[in-house]
């Protein structure tokens, strides 16, 4: 039996599959399917025509536009219908065609997506991604598997991230671009082969970092870019010089282990 929060709106139309919990609050639009292993959160909007499926949970507040379509297997030939899940956090939302799949088995079982986030119409979340708070992800724009995304990103319009990449914290890809290697935090990604071209200077700003911490990061980018020894090196020798905060996510996210490498300045 699915549980239905009275206080919910279901239009006529809709299809909600025995299972589905469904919160208080909540609001579905004609023509829209709801599996039966997904959970609502309160005050959920889903729009018409929209699709949630598999172990798919949406959290408190999020809006969902017509033909989005949510919990679907993942576009991975290894998939063999092992049980997998779809966690998307609260207050996002998610406009027209959008699609974000299950994770695999292979993959750690989960793709996650985090809080008050904006994904534009014709968005892709491949399986496994985990995608951190306040990312935008631009019309168009697709993430393949494993991808991961620090709080703050922004993707631009038409661009892709190749699988295994992980973008820090606060970093900015251009429109039009291909991402195959790491992103450090708070960086400018941007041309049809994704270059590192400086820092997301205008991000800094808009969030009122401090002139200081910014001066920081324009020191450590020319210490990577000219440096010697290696990429990791230099990274290090960072770490030992800095104070900044700022510097030190960089430190820290090259110092983790990469599956891709960098773009390097």
């Amino acid at each position: 039996m699915s549980r239905i929060d009275p206080t919910s709106e279901i239009h006529p139309h809709a299809v909600i599959e025995d299972g589905a919990r469904i919160g208080p609050g909540v609001t579905i639009g004609p023509f829209s399917l709801i599996g039966a292993e997904v959970e609502l959160g309160p005050n959920v909007k889903v729009m018409s025509h929209v699709v949630i499926k598999g172990r798919t949970s949406v959290g408190e507040g999020t809006l969902v536009h017509p033909f989005a379509v949510l919990g679907e297997i993942p576009q991975d030939l290894k998939f063999g219908g092992e049980k997998t899940e779809l966690r998307i956090g609260v207050r996002n939302r998610i406009r027209e065609h959008v699609t974000m799949n299950l994770g695999t088995g292979g993959g750690g079982g989960v793709t996650r997506v985090g809080n008050d986030g904006l994904f534009m119409a014709g968005c892709h979340v491949a399986h496994d991604c985990i995608i951190g708070d306040h990312v935008i992800m631009v019309n168009n724009s697709a993430l393949a598997g494993h991808c991961m995304l620090g709080d703050g990103v922004i993707v631009g319009g038409l661009s892709g991230v190749h699988q295994f990449v992980r973008i820090g914290e606060g970093a900015i890809i251009g429109a039009v671009t291909m991402v195959t290697a790491d992103v450090i935090p708070h960086a400018l990604v941007q041309g049809p082969r994704g270059v590192l071209d400086g820092l997301n200077l205008v991000g800094l700003k808009r969030r009122g970092v401090d002139r200081s911490d910014i001066m920081a990061l324009r020191a450590a980018l020319q210490t990577l870019k000219q440096g010697e020894g290696t990429f990791q090196d230099r990274a290090r020798r960072l770490g030992e010089e800095s104070d900044s905060g700022f510097v030190r996510q960089i430190v820290d996210f090259v110092l983790e282990r990469s599956d891709r490498g960098f773009l390097t300045p």
